[in-house]
């Protein structure tokens, strides 16, 4: 849907937003998680956030869903950025406009960097890294640590390897009003007392019995920032791994909390995102009614759900990824940018898992000796 809008400038008119020079060396300021500020890499200056302008502000807005499925939304919540598109795994990463090859982050293709210009719907808010990538890098490797199948020259590649990316991964987030009517049944449990007679022996028994009665009623719940991962170039599975975010600590949007770090653009739009969304919505709802029916037992008929007052942000979460190709496979691993959190492509080793079989052998004929000389 982002290419509705209108059409992209040319390349020249899209501004380099991301790039802070160091006012004492020119070289590229970064920004720190430990400092909480711009750090330039080359001559050890550092420079404050800034807070105001137009990106300062303490306030994350929300924007309304309808306005922007109807490409509605003004040009100031609209951007332009510089992305490259992985013919692999289908990423859209911002590169640095002189940055000619490079490989995919998200999964160590080598791609070379035909830059294009994305159109889309500017972020929100962001929360910022608060691991560096040394803090990230342990991280990783004590989890491969504790993966005792995994191959020890992946272990060593993965310590020793080229620097993790960090990678601020977009995703969506809604708020919405939820009214629903249902109609179900409450189960009551009793019990009935029976005779029965087994192997010429009577006796009595509890029988459990479920009484169900009709019921109806209405339920009402406001979502605030239902999580979507508006991207398909990581799996679920790594992604909802990495959850819990802290939302609450989210920052407003500012460019300076991405130098240093690279941005992908999402690549699932925002009425796609939103489906995902509803889906999660209906699991709670479904509970709430449940709860609302009570008794011991529950079941629903018919559920009419009216949603309204539906806003969303677009929003990036932190990630340091790492993709590295060992022996012709490649392997990924996402460490969570603000927790340290772990996840990846569990590699194994067929050497380890042979010996284990070998020595599972030996202790089951060691066991069955011992025991056959003990009878």
């Amino acid at each position: 849907m982002t290419d509705a809008f209108a059409p992209p400038p040319p390349p020249s008119e899209v501004k380099d937003e991301h790039r802070f020079p160091c006012d004492q060396c020119g070289a590229d300021f970064r920004f720190s998680p430990d400092d909480n500020m711009l750090v330039c890499d080359h001559c050890g200056n550092s420079s404050e956030m800034v807070t105001d302008g137009p990106w300062g502000g303490t306030a994350i807005n929300e924007l309304d869903f309808k306005t922007a499925i109807n490409n509605l939304l003004p040009l100031q919540d609209m951007e332009e950025t510089r992305v490259s598109k992985c013919s692999n795994c289908g990423a859209q990463v911002e590169f640095d406009p002189n940055t000619h090859a490079a490989e995919c982050p998200f999964c160590a293709t080598p791609i070379v960097t035909d830059t294009g210009v994305n159109r889309h719907i500017k972020p929100r808010g962001l929360l910022p890294f608060a691991l560096d990538e040394g803090a990230a890098r342990t991280a990783m490797t004590d989890w491969l640590g504790k993966l005792w199948f995994a191959p020890n020259g992946l272990q060593e590649y993965a310590r020793k390897g080229r620097k993790l990316e960090g990678i601020y991964v977009p995703y969506w987030t809604f708020d919405a009003q939820t009214d629903t009517d249902y109609t179900g049944q409450r189960g009551t449990v009793y019990y009935q007392t029976r005779t029965v007679t087994r192997d010429g022996k009577t006796q009595t028994e509890q029988v459990q019995r479920i009484r169900w009665s009709n019921v109806r009623g209405h339920v009402t719940r406001f979502f605030d920032d239902v999580l979507v991962m508006a991207s398909k170039a990581l799996p679920k599975r790594f992604t909802e791994a990495l959850e819990p975010w802290d939302l609450a600590a989210m920052e407003p949007y500012r460019p300076e909390f991405l130098a240093g770090f690279r941005a992908e653009a999402y690549t699932i739009d925002l009425d796609e995102g939103y489906l995902d969304a509803r889906v999660q919505m209906d699991r709670v709802i479904e509970r709430d009614i449940k709860f609302d029916i009570g008794g011991d037992r529950q079941r629903i008929s018919s559920a009419d759900t009216r949603v309204a007052d539906v806003t969303f942000k677009h929003v990036l979460l932190p990630v340091w990824m790492a993709a590295y190709k060992y022996r012709g496979k490649s392997y990924r691993f996402v460490v969570n940018g603000r927790t340290g959190r772990v996840q990846g492509e569990r590699p194994w080793s067929a050497i380890k898992i042979a010996v284990a079989v070998i020595l599972g052998l030996i202790m089951a004929a060691t066991v069955g000796y011992i025991i056959a000389l003990n009878q």
